[in-house]
């Protein structure tokens, strides 16, 4: 038996705390505790100490146990430290997720099902630790047991966990709509440019081991040797990823966009310019992007020989400077339908860098050559095939009458006229030029995304062999994502800060002679910063206290 605080929130967006007394007993289905309200104190602000005095007065007598005197309080107590485990990282997450609306979207396709487990509690627990301590499902049980505190949730069962990644699968379309409305509604989220793209995580096992899903394919982490998946996401312009997608390993970019922009019908995104890199600039792509009014930006492979990228390339014309390091020069080729339009765009500091990378690549290749003239028979056989294929070399070489592999002068030219140069292809005639090439340029939200996908919340390893689960795993990948990028971009501190920070805030339980109280540690100023900027509540200074 013990008593306890509770907090409503006002439709005013105040917040009431109320007072009561419980004690705990168990669910006699699920087996986990549960408060059972004996008595309702009223409101804290509002609570009659002197009476709550008096009833405690009454207890030690009825006991025959008298109260404290002073002199007896003058006396140090014993007092024992039981536990402490982390807060501030779960109630963080646990509260931004409620002020998102995340929780509704998913109790919302609860509302039909019957599970006797807290579905929506355990969907949380793993995101939380993919954020916080990524690690297997498994270990997520001993996780919440001894290191942090999730609120509404005592334990965590694996099972259940497994069964509620199932339940959010069956549900994904649904829940990552109402997840994206939500979410668009509270931060007046700006739309106007979608960002998408790939990458790939692969599963170290052995080749024999892939399946229809897990499949060899182009590697984006540089494993082609290992089964993989492909995974797409849809970033806003703030770096928030509204929609994920995951794909068999052998799935190649230029083949996803029907799918990703019919995914996306429906979802009242207004007019959306997408912008994609190289790998998705096919025509037929292209078209797709523009269905429905739709417009984009696309990167341009100027090494792939069309004909119209060749006279964009050649096209005579003065660079304009936008800003530092950035000049862009606007392009039109073709009319009528035939017409398309292009931005050049020149990076001056690149273009050195991309001058020195290419002097560094021609001496080594130099050096190569003449290790080559000194080889002969099988050695200088395969010495001539290796240079040939080699990825970066092959592009400057050429045949002579002979046979013999030669720098092609004419090759190395048609390089650096590319230094420091990206062509850019866009639909929309209201752009100006410095929003199309800015535009693209925040395609690197994508990639900034991709990198904490896979460094700070660990995407690999995947634990998991089956389809279904693999899917499971990504969903829950990108709420914890959405998550990330939401806190930096509403704090302005990187997501490894907030995390050191906040994991420094912690709940611990104490025995004292009278009884038991779990009380926080005292929050910082840094702690207030993160609170104030997210604009979240405080976590209670006392959480429970129990008499003897």
């Amino acid at each position: 038996m013990y008593i306890r605080q509770i907090s409503r929130k006002n439709k005013n967006g105040t917040t009431t705390r109320y007072v009561q007394l419980a004690h705990n007993e168990r669910h006699p289905v699920t087996g986990m505790p549960q408060a059972k309200v004996l008595y309702h104190f009223g409101r804290a602000d509002e609570l009659d100490l002197d009476g709550l005095k008096r009833l405690a007065a009454s207890i030690h007598r009825f006991i025959g146990e008298p109260l404290e005197t002073p002199a007896a309080k003058s006396q140090p107590s014993a007092v024992k430290l039981l536990k402490s485990q982390a807060l501030g990282g779960t109630w963080l997450l646990d509260q931004l997720w409620k002020k998102l609306g995340i929780d509704q979207a998913i109790k919302k396709r609860l509302a039909d099902r019957e599970f006797r487990m807290p579905v929506e509690r355990a969907i949380f627990a793993m995101v939380a630790n993919r954020v916080l301590d990524p690690g297997s499902k498994l270990a997520v049980e001993d996780w919440v047991d001894r290191e942090v505190i999730i609120p509404e949730l005592p334990a965590f069962n694996v099972q259940h966990g497994y069964r509620a990644m199932d339940f959010l699968l069956e549900s994904d379309e649904l829940i990552q709509r109402e997840v994206f409305h939500s979410v668009a509604d509270l931060l007046r989220l700006e739309v106007d440019l979608l960002f998408f793209d790939t990458t790939s995580t692969y599963f170290e096992t052995e080749e024999s081991d892939e399946d229809d899903f897990r499949k060899t394919g182009y590697s984006k982490d540089h494993r082609p040797d290992l089964p993989q998946v492909v995974i797409g996401f849809a970033v806003t312009r703030d770096g928030i990823p509204i929609r994920c997608w995951v794909w068999p390993g052998n799935t190649s970019d230029m083949s996803v966009v029907p799918e990703v922009k019919k995914d996306l019908i429906g979802w009242k995104l207004g007019r959306v310019i997408t912008v994609v890199d190289r790998g998705f600039c096919s025509e037929d792509n292209l078209r797709v992007l523009q269905q429905s009014g739709g417009h984009y930006i696309a990167g341009e492979k100027m090494t792939s020989g069309k004909p119209a990228v060749e006279a964009a390339l050649a096209h005579p014309g003065r660079f304009k400077t936008i800003r530092d390091n950035l000049e862009v020069k606007e392009i039109v080729v073709g009319n009528g339908e035939a017409r398309q339009r292009y931005v050049l765009v020149r990076n001056p500091e690149e273009a050195r860098r991309d001058a020195a990378r290419r002097e560094a690549h021609l001496a080594r290749l130099r050096a190569e050559l003449a290790r080559l003239k000194k080889l002969d028979g099988e050695a200088h056989t395969k010495a001539h095939c290796r240079l040939r294929s080699h990825a970066t070399y092959k592009r400057y070489l050429k045949t002579d009458k002979r046979g013999n592999l030669r720098i092609d002068p004419a090759a190395v030219k048609a390089m650096e006229h590319l230094d420091g140069k990206y062509l850019l292809r866009t639909s929309d005639d209201t752009l100006s030029t410095e929003d199309v090439a800015l535009g693209y340029k925040q395609l690197l939200k994508v990639e900034a995304a991709f990198r904490t996908l896979k460094q700070s919340l660990e995407l690999r390893p995947v634990y998991h062999r089956k389809e279904e689960r693999i899917r499971a795993h990504v969903l829950l990948c990108w709420l914890g994502l959405m998550l990330v990028r939401i806190i930096e971009n509403q704090t302005g501190k990187t997501w490894r800060e907030v995390r050191a920070a906040m994991q420094t805030l912690h709940l611990v339980e104490y025995r004292l002679d009278a009884g038991k109280l779990c009380q926080r540690t005292e929050l910082s100023e840094e702690h207030q910063a993160i609170v104030s900027a997210l604009q979240i509540e405080e976590p209670p200074r006392i959480w429970d206290i129990s008499l003897l």
